[in-house]
């Protein structure tokens, strides 16, 4: 999301000391002797000191190259896949599945255009290869998608407050226009705390301008303190907070629904068994009450359909906002203290590497979350894979697919 520690080299020169001066510069025969077994000693024991730790630095450039191309791998292939099963079948072109798609349309490129090139920054030993105009558009789509990623699932939480606490008046509010326009935000508004901040050069100080010009091989992103407070605010805690008052309305109201269901179709029985009894002399009347039960009760059951259908929605994606928060909130968390405390809050460059790939983990996440909790999505997902996959699709999916 937002680059804010040192990934800089070459910093701290020291330059080394040549054992053949150290001894022309002795002046008694003891000193130089004393200085030669020192160096010989250190020759011996320096293989041993400087091997050890490349071939560490290896191993773990090869299990962070292993991880980061494995998330951004899953996040690329997961979120094209929702993105073409949408487009194929007809049963998943509902409003919903419009935030859902647009969503994945931002994970896919916050994985293409964020997490790249934070992976090979991280593989080169915090070198930036790509030149200063591509640092500051770097740092500028990485702000940008990761945002119109979170402010999507904001849209989504408020969509589901309203399909579930006032469905009779869903259709009215959320039209195509109304979709249209929260769409169009969550796209727009980070460009606001993204491209115009980072290349005004508004988000940091002069003296870090200042050095990034003579440091063209460095693409760090230090940040004062009004541009934190307000991108993390935008980018992070307005929208989770929404998330958060949305679901938890929606919560409530689904316990009430649910017990209002319950009582509705206990008098539908109640007074069945009533009128049944009541009703032995006038056959004709008893005919017309069971009937009129039955519609009730038929009214009654495709009422709880809808109602299970709408929540089993909601709780999927309340699924996905608490995977937002588990990924995202410790890095915020660390993003806004540093900002405020500066210097006396420092943390390793392992530690802040970890929170950003947390945070970008959860874009390959929402697939996923998708696959295993929601069962349209997971027949779509293996019917699109059948058509991409042909020859799998006698041995992977014995069903057929139901949908058009």
């Amino acid at each position: 999301m937002l680059n804010v520690t040192a990934m800089s080299t070459g910093l701290l020169r020291v330059e080394p000391t040549s054992s053949s001066v150290l001894i022309n510069n002795t002046i008694t025969a003891s000193s130089t002797t004393i200085t030669a077994i020192a160096n010989v000693s250190s020759s011996a024991e320096n293989p041993t000191v400087e091997n050890l730790p490349e071939n560490v630095n290896v191993l773990l450039v090869v299990i962070k190259g292993i991880i980061m191309g494995t998330i951004i791998t899953t996040a690329v292939l997961g979120n094209m896949l929702v993105i073409a099963s949408v487009r194929r079948h007809r049963r998943l072109r509902v409003v919903t599945n419009c935030y859902v798609v647009s969503l994945a349309a931002a994970d896919l490129l916050v994985a293409m255009c964020a997490m790249t090139f934070n992976a090979s920054v991280e593989l080169s030993g915090g070198k930036w290869l790509f030149g200063p105009i591509m640092c500051d558009l770097w740092n500028s789509l990485d702000v940008y998608f990761s945002t119109a990623s979170i402010l999507h699932l904001c849209c989504i939480s408020v969509d589901r407050y309203y399909a579930i606490v006032s469905p009779l008046e869903y259709t009215v509010i959320m039209k195509q226009s109304t979709v249209g326009c929260m769409l169009g935000s969550a796209w727009v508004l980070p460009a606001l705390i993204s491209f115009i901040p980072i290349f005004m050069g508004w988000y940091t100080t002069k003296e870090h301008l200042e050095y990034m010009v003579k440091h063209p091989e460095s693409c760090e992103f230090r940040v004062n303190l009004p541009y934190a407070l307000i991108s993390s605010c935008v980018s992070f805690w307005i929208p989770g907070l929404v998330m958060i008052i949305m679901y938890y309305k929606i919560y409530k109201e689904a316990i009430r629904q649910r017990k209002a269901l319950s009582r509705t179709s206990s008098n539908i029985v109640l007074n069945s068994v009533h009128h049944h009894r009541s009703s032995t002399r006038h056959h004709h009347h008893q005919q017309m009450l069971l009937q009129a039960a039955a519609d009730t009760g038929t009214s009654i059951r495709q009422q709880t359909k809808s109602w299970r259908a709408e929540h089993k929605a909601a709780r999927t994606l309340g699924i996905i906002m608490g995977a937002f928060l588990l990924c995202w909130l410790p890095f915020f968390l660390w993003y806004l203290t540093t900002s405020l405390c500066g210097e006396a809050c420092y943390t390793p460059d392992t530690v802040v590497s970890v929170l950003f790939w947390i945070g970008y983990f959860n874009s390959a996440l929402n697939p996923l979350i998708y696959a295993y909790f929601n069962r349209d999505f997971r027949d779509a997902f293996k019917d699109t894979l059948k058509s991409a996959l042909p020859c799998c699709a006698g041995h992977c999916w014995k069903t057929p697919s139901q949908f058009v």
